[in-house]
C-alpha cells in the first residue's frame, strides 16, 4: 500500500565558514519547502556544534570517542530518518566545502535508495560546479540526484534583507520545480524500501 504520509526532507547547509551566506539560502528554501506542504523539513546546520565530525577517520571497526559516537549516532538518526535531501553549498575554489564532503563520508547507508537535489550559491558561476561535483559523489552512495537545481550568482546581491530573493516569484518557482522532483522519486523510493530493503550489494 502506498504510504501517504509527508515526505521528510533534510536541508543541510553545507558551509561552515565565518560570515557565511548559506544560512540566507537556506533559510529561506526550507520555508518554501515547508509551505509546498507535502515535506516535514529539518534543517541540518553543519555548523552547529552538535554536528561537529572529526576530519580523521577511525580504522574499520574501532571504538569511536563518545562525544563523536554521540555526534555521529545524532547525525545518523536524523539522516536515515530523512526521505529526501537538499544540499545547500556555496562553491570554493571550483568545488564544494570540505565541511559538506566530510559529512558525507561518515555515512553510508543513510544516503541509500533516497533522492538528492542541490540548491548552490556563490559569485558569476553561482556554485554549478560545485554541484556537478556533488553529481559525481552521491551515485558512489546509491542515492539519486535529480534534475531540477536553483543556482544563486552573485547571491548577496540576490537576497534583500528580509532573507527573501529580490526575483521572489522566479526563486518560487524553481523551487517548487526542484521541490515536485523530489517529491515523485521521494515517495517512489521510500515505497519501494518498504516493499524491499535496499541492497548496495553488486
Amino acid at each position: 500500500m502506498e504510504n501517504t504520509k509527508p515526505l521528510r526532507l533534510a536541508v543541510i547547509v553545507g558551509s561552515v565558514r565565518a560570515n557565511r551566506f548559506g544560512p540566507t539560502v537556506s533559510g529561506w528554501f526550507a520555508g518554501e519547502a515547508e509551505k509546498y506542504g507535502s515535506y516535514e523539513v529539518d534543517l541540518i546546520d553543519l555548523a552547529e556544534a552538535e554536528h561537529e565530525l572529526p576530519v580523521a577517520f577511525p580504522d574499520f571497526g574501532a571504538e569511536l570517542p563518545a562525544e563523536v559516537e554521540r555526534v555521529r549516532g545524532n547525525l545518523a538518526g536524523r539522516l536515515a530518518a530523512a526521505d529526501a535531501f537538499v544540499i545547500v553549498t556555496p562553491e570554493y575554489n571550483h568545488s564544494f566545502p570540505a565541511s559538506l564532503k566530510n559529512v558525507i563520508d561518515w555515512f553510508n547507508r543513510e544516503w541509500h535508495a533516497k533522492p538528492v537535489g542541490f540548491v548552490s550559491y556563490g559569485g558569476m558561476a553561482g556554485g554549478q560546479r560545485a554541484v556537478e561535483q556533488l553529481r559525481q559523489v552521491f551515485p558512489e552512495l546509491h542515492a539519486v540526484t535529480v534534475r531540477a537545481t536553483l543556482s544563486f550568482h552573485m547571491a548577496w546581491e540576490r537576497f534583500a534583507e528580509d532573507g527573501r530573493p529580490r526575483d521572489e516569484e522566479g526563486s518560487n518557482a524553481a523551487a517548487k520545480g526542484m521541490l515536485r522532483q523530489l517529491e515523485w522519486w521521494g515517495h517512489a523510493l521510500r515505497d519501494a524500501r518498504a516493499r524491499s530493503p535496499y541492497s548496495a550489494a553488486a
